[in-house]
């Protein structure tokens, strides 16, 4: 196993997300021999960091983890662990939940704990003294009871740097969606040129992109093989993500023991991508994410023109993130952040914004679109 230095400790290159356990009847049932059958192949193959949550499996992942990792030394493994802002209802709650997390996880201390889903929804609240969630956090690091703190994000890079220019200081490591297909798409690559800036190490999760980058159509398939004839696509997905120095712990969500044995096979090589193979795959990514998505390059244009100023290039950026990934969370959690006048449902289809756009996108069309497509 490949491991990554931070702060005097060596954390193993993979760790285990912990959001896609195997299960046997539905989503709540996790499979509980098949967990401990993985984690044991994942400790002794080097595997050292466990990344569970509140939410990951409604509540049930915690639960098991905490059964399967009591079975190790205390100090044989790192565990991380969130506070579920994602949920406005847990705001006031940091102190209750973080309890009962350690309780659930079987610990008195976790290792990596993290500010959950920082986004357009809860930044406001995440940033507001009144609940004490800063406070209360920063606290338990000085008892010890949280060794390291920082900040998960799928928030857009503004709402990154508010968090960050408040709290950027304290934190201790950041984790982003990266991989190659949202390198560019989701800017991944400018946050963290963003968290460079502070000297603030990454996390990876969805490097495969909730497996669809090792499922890709026929077309892309036949793309992906002309660049790598000799790489299947898991190690594609991860030697992308080992070219990228700021990352030291990279999160693959494994659903049974294959999966794991690959992965710990692929970690344990080490092999990133040559700088040729590099730029390949990123201008299929471009060409893939180009198709039924529209052509915005923000130059902002439309915004000056609307009588209403909504902010038109980030409704295509989350217009087109939405449509390439047939749907999601991000888009709908991101807009239920807006107050109703400033949503694209309070387009009043004037087609001001069409007369300057350079890219003769047809902006009214895609605010009637957008509507209908998501709920918020």
């Amino acid at each position: 196993m490949k491991y990554n230095e931070f702060k005097g400790l060596k954390l193993s290159a993979l760790g285990m997300g912990c959001m896609r356990l195997p299960t046997k009847n539905g989503f709540d049932d996790i499979d509980v021999d098949a967990v401990k059958n993985m984690v044991a192949h994942a400790m002794e193959k080097g595997v050292n960091y466990y990344d569970t949550a509140w939410g990951y499996h409604n509540g049930k992942s915690e639960l098991v983890m905490g059964e399967v990792l009591k079975e190790y030394p205390r100090e044989s493994f790192y565990l991380a662990d969130k506070f579920p802002g994602y949920d406005l209802n847990n705001i006031d709650k940091v102190e209750e939940i973080f309890e009962k997390q350690l309780e659930k996880c079987q610990t008195d201390y976790f290792d990596f704990y993290m500010f959950h889903n920082l986004c357009e929804l809860n930044v406001e609240q995440y940033l507001d003294p009144k609940y004490r969630i800063f406070e209360y956090l920063i606290k338990q690091k000085e008892n010890g009871r949280i060794k390291h703190l920082g900040v998960s994000a799928h928030g857009n890079l503004d709402t990154m740097k508010r968090f960050l220019e408040k709290y950027g200081e304290h934190m201790e490591f950041c984790q982003l969606q990266i991989n190659w297909l949202d390198w560019e798409f989701q800017n991944a690559k400018a946050k963290v040129e963003l968290l460079n800036e502070y000297n603030i190490p990454v996390w990876v999760m969805e490097p495969l992109r909730g497996g669809s980058l090792v499922n890709l159509n026929p077309k892309q398939e036949a793309q992906l093989r002309a660049i790598f004839p000799k790489k299947n696509n898991l190690e594609v997905a991860f030697g992308f993500i080992q070219n990228l120095p700021e990352v030291k712990v990279t999160l693959s969500g494994m659903s049974n023991f294959e999966q794991m044995q690959e992965n710990v096979e692929i970690f344990a090589k080490g092999e990133g991508l040559t700088d040729g193979e590099f730029d390949n795959l990123l201008a299929l990514a471009r060409a893939m994410t180009s198709e039924n998505t529209l052509p915005c390059t923000a130059c902002k244009y439309c915004v000056t023109h609307c009588p209403l100023e909504l902010d038109i290039p980030w409704f295509i950026e989350l217009f087109n993130e939405h449509i390439y990934s047939g749907g999601g969370f991000i888009a709908p959690m991101a807009l239920d952040a807006v107050s109703e006048d400033k949503r694209p449902s309070a387009c009043l289809g004037c087609q001001a914004c069409e007369a300057v756009c350079p890219q003769n996108i047809k902006i009214s069309q895609m605010m009637k679109d957008f509507t209908e497509k998501v709920k918020y």
